[in-house]
């Protein structure tokens, strides 16, 4: 086992102290994070989400802001404001929650598209613009956004534009009756959130973070990655399907998902293993398959089944 395969386990390790049942969904916002991306989760209240935000930002010991998205919430309160300095006579820049290492966006579809466009610039640059003047957000720098699928009276849904800002969308699901019993005897005399601690430093993300771009990956993989989003594109199930950005989303979470399974290299699985994830929030299905009620996931699954899995060939020497 190498270093960064030992730290990357304890890292998920630390986190299933607080998130029970939930390793594949700790391990893809992990992914996210060290492709130097952000998460979408869509699910409804109650099931742990901003937990799992806490957990994450306790684990890698980084600076942990929430934003509670409301129809009246401004951009400034997202990116921080300018206020002139009597004493100073100057203006000095108050950061807003955004300025952080792990940023909690709840409920981001029940905010105006101005606002949302805040916090997507923040996604898209790493940095924010306040009064003419950008400020760079300190890296490592993750976003978590939630929205709940079931609830839409008064909310403004992102646009596919803005979807595609995600590096993967996620759900946390509810519990198994097991892994609920077990949650209820963690939590009955105190939240195992209050003694988290962390197992990473903020640095040791970022060197996991180079270390991912280090990962090899072959012709034959990068083809097939493509076959699959341009298979998108072409179905007749799908309206609108995955853009350019969408293939060097795939390729970054692929190096990612191949580095935390203790790999140098990408193999074709896990384009696979990741795809529904980085994809499905980035097409639109026909109106006629929403209507029988196929979901992106399944889709998707349908088409990689018809995407012939490459035979690997001997990789370059490095």
């Amino acid at each position: 086992m190498t270093t960064s395969t030992a730290k990357i386990d304890e890292i998920i390790e630390n986190v299933e102290k607080v998130m029970i049942g939930k390793r594949a969904e700790i391990r893809l916002s992990l992914v996210a994070l060290l492709a130097g991306g952000h998460v979408l989760l869509e699910d409804v209240p109650g099931v742990g989400k901003t937990v799992f935000v806490k957990a994450m930002a306790k684990t890698i010991n980084g600076s942990f802001k929430r934003i509670q998205f409301t129809p009246d919430l401004l951009p400034s309160d997202v990116t921080g404001v300018s206020i002139y300095n009597q004493n100073k006579q100057a203006f000095e820049f108050r950061p807003g929650p955004v300025m952080a290492n792990v940023v909690l966006a709840d409920e981001i579809n029940r905010t105006s598209p101005k606002t949302q466009s805040a916090l997507l610039e923040a996604l898209e640059e790493g940095n924010v613009t306040v009064d003419g003047e950008t400020m760079v957000i300190h890296s490592p720098f993750f976003v978590m956004a939630t929205q709940n699928p079931v609830e839409y009276s008064g909310t403004f849904p992102l646009p596919e534009a803005q979807l595609d800002r995600f590096l993967v969308r996620i759900s946390l699901g509810y519990p198994t009756i097991e892994e609920e019993l077990e949650l209820l005897g963690r939590v009955e005399q105190k939240h195992p959130i209050e003694d988290l601690e962390a197992v990473v430093t903020l640095d040791e993300i970022s060197a996991l973070q180079q270390e991912v771009k280090n990962i090899y990956i072959d012709e034959y993989v990068k083809e097939y990655l493509v076959n699959i989003v341009h298979a998108t594109r072409t179905s007749g199930k799908i309206e609108l399907g995955a853009s350019p950005r969408a293939s060097i989303a795939l390729m970054r979470t692929s190096q990612a998902y191949a580095l935390i399974m203790g790999r140098d290299f990408v193999a074709p699985d896990d384009v696979k293993a990741v795809a529904p994830y980085v994809l499905g929030h980035r097409i639109r299905l026909q109106h006629d398959v929403l209507m029988r009620e196929e979901a992106a996931d399944e889709v998707l699954a349908d088409l990689i089944k018809q995407i012939r899995v490459p035979v690997e060939r001997k990789r370059h020497a490095t």
